[in-house]
């Protein structure tokens, strides 16, 4: 991933929160036939590893794991983001130099992936998936709530996903390469924003 320096997140902590807080990343992995990619929701376990593990499932019919990947596979991570207008910048009034842009945070993860089967190992991950987002409801979904049976049909129709992370970059890019007055500019416009994320990218941008 392209990062310049002024962009980048070095801090540990701080690229783990913006993979918690991504409520689906996307998986892709690099095959003989061409790149796939997929959707899915992961959970990290930091207790694994020098960076974590993520764990996840694909559906069964995925093509994706039953192509073998070359290389390690990529989970890319996405925090919030917003298009930002040139109307917003002090400088647009001052020279007119200015073009549109996109503020975010992202973050990637790479590692070697691992494809499984096993029930109890599925059943682990769905579960500790399914209390990551049920958790913050007054009334949590659990499993068990369901048939045994039901579950463990459920089971034989997805493929989990194991990947250690090696390597974990991250890039938070909200207008620090700007000066004051036009990233007081953004936060003011992005602020009056009726999109919830444009609102959050402005509660991260420092004035």
């Amino acid at each position: 991933m392209y990062t310049p320096p002024a962009f980048r997140i070095e801090d540990r902590t701080a690229l783990l929160a913006t993979v918690r807080a991504a409520r689906l990343a996307t998986v892709v992995t690099a095959t003989a036939d061409g790149p796939f990619a997929t959707p899915l929701p992961l959970f990290v376990d930091e207790t694994e590893g020098e960076h974590g593990v993520l764990y996840g499932h694909f559906a069964r019919a995925n093509p994706q794991w039953r192509t073998a990947p070359v290389g390690d596979g990529l989970a890319i991570f996405m925090g919030a983001d917003a298009y930002v207008t040139p109307a917003w910048y002090a400088t647009k009034r001052e020279t007119g130099k200015v073009v549109p842009t996109w503020n975010y945070v992202t973050v990637q993860a790479r590692g070697p992936v691992e494809f499984f089967d096993d029930p109890e190992r599925l059943l682990e991950v769905v579960t500790r998936l399914t209390d990551l987002h049920e958790e913050p409801r007054a009334l949590p979904w659990a499993v068990g709530d369901a048939p045994a049976e039901f579950i463990a049909s459920q089971l034989r129709g997805i493929v989990g996903l194991r990947m250690p992370i090696t390597h974990l970059e991250g890039k938070r890019k909200m207008s620090q390469n700007r000066n004051e007055a036009d990233r007081l500019g953004v936060a003011k416009g992005l602020s009056e924003s009726e999109r919830p994320s444009d609102r959050d990218v402005a509660d991260q941008i420092s004035v």
